[in-house]
């Protein structure tokens, strides 16, 4: 759970906002599964998260893995991306997002007929 003002958003909730505002971003074909979280295999929930946030001293640091587009540019893709979901995730929970780390884990590419 993530406080904001006294107001508790489950981290699932930003981890969810994240991923929509990651998917506005043109050159995003669509998230990679890629994050493994051991604990919770242990306990049975989803280990292959295409967005994982992790809170820290009241700040949330979110990372972001994501799917290319066919031509698209990776560091300004990854830098809108960056500036999306921070813009988003701060105006809807009025959290501190001290950090967005976007990692490129596949690119499209369409196979010639």
């Amino acid at each position: 759970m993530a406080e904001v003002s006294g107001l508790s958003i489950n981290i699932e909730v930003i981890e969810s906002m994240a991923s929509i505002a990651a998917l506005e971003v043109a050159g995003v074909d669509s998230l990679a599964a890629r994050n493994i979280d051991l604990k919770k295999a242990v306990s049975g929930k989803s280990v292959f998260k295409a967005v994982r946030a992790e809170v820290k001293n009241g700040a949330v640091i979110i990372n972001v893995y994501i799917r290319l587009a066919k031509d698209a540019n990776a560091k300004q893709v990854a830098e809108a991306v960056q500036g999306n979901v921070k813009d988003k995730v701060q105006t809807m929970t009025g959290n501190a997002i001290t950090g967005v780390n976007v990692y490129v884990a596949d690119v499209i590419i369409e196979e010639e007929n």
